[in-house]
C-alpha cells in the first residue's frame, strides 16, 4: 500500500485542519493512489506484451544471424564492492552487474518482470540472489529464475498475481582489459529494431515499399 506519511514528507504537505478542506486532501490523495496504481499496472501490461512479442521471434523471422560474442559491459573501476550490484550496457542491451558476498561477479538482464524497474537497484543477497527493489521477487544469480515467492511485498501481491512467475536471463562475464566483458547476442537489438520498423512501415503499407 502507498505510505501516506510518506507522500506528505516528499510533498512536503500537511493535511489541512479545517475538515471540509481536509476532506478534499483525502480524496486528492486517494486520486494519487489510484493514479500510481494505475501506472505500475499499464507497465506491468507492456511488459507482458514485450515479452510475448520477444518470445515469438525465432531464427525464421531474424533478419540478421545469432552472433554470440564478448563486449565490454563496464569499466572494472566501477565494479560494485561484494554484494552491491550496478548497469551497464553490453550490445544495446540493458545489463546489472552483481557481485555475491565472496567476490563472485554475474550478469543478468536489468529488467524486472512484470513492471520492468532496474534489477541492478536491487539488493544482493547471501543466499545466491538478488532482490527486486519495489516487489520483493528473488532470483537466482546463477539462473536468472524466480527463487521463493513471487512479487511478495507491498503492491507486488496486487500485480503479481496478473502475472505467471518469469525469470532474468543471465549472460557469460569475465574480466577483460580493464572492463568487465559481458557475452551476449550482438545482433540482438539490431534484429529487434528491424522488426519494429517493418511493423512501423506495415502499418502504412507493406515493409518492402509496396501498398496492399
Amino acid at each position: 500500500s502507498i505510505d501516506l506519511c510518506f507522500l506528505q514528507q516528499r510533498l512536503d504537505v500537511r493535511p489541512p485542519p479545517c475538515r471540509h478542506i481536509r476532506v478534499r486532501y483525502t480524496k486528492l490523495l486517494y486520486k494519487m493512489k489510484l493514479s500510481i496504481l494505475a501506472t505500475l499496472v499499464a507497465s506491468a501490461a507492456a511488459f507482458t506484451s514485450q515479452q510475448k512479442t520477444a518470445g515469438s521471434s525465432t531464427a525464421l523471422n531474424a533478419k540478421f544471424a545469432s552472433k554470440l560474442q564478448y563486449v565490454p559491459c563496464i569499466s572494472t573501476e566501477d565494479l560494485p564492492s561484494p554484494g552491491g550490484a550496478t548497469s551497464g550496457v553490453a550490445g544495446g542491451l540493458a545489463i546489472c552487474i552483481a557481485v555475491d558476498p565472496k567476490g563472485a561477479v554475474y550478469a543478468l538482464g536489468d529488467k524486472c518482470p512484470p513492471i520492468n524497474q532496474p534489477l541492478s537497484f536491487g539488493k544482493v543477497n547471501d543466499d545466491g540472489t538478488i532482490e527486486d527493489p519495489v516487489l520483493g521477487t528473488k532470483f537466482s544469480l546463477k539462473s536468472g529464475d524466480v527463487v521463493g515467492a513471487w512479487c511478495p511485498s507491498g503492491i507486488g501481491k496486487i500485480i503479481g498475481g496478473a502475472f505467471s512467475p518469469i525469470g532474468v536471463p543471465t549472460y557469460p562475464v569475465k574480466k577483460g582489459k580493464g572492463t568487465i566483458d559481458v557475452q551476449v547476442d550482438v545482433n540482438a537489438k539490431a534484429n529487434f529494431e528491424a522488426n519494429y520498423w517493418s511493423g512501423i512501415l506495415d502499418a502504412q503499407g507493406k515493409s518492402n515499399g509496396k501498398y496492399y
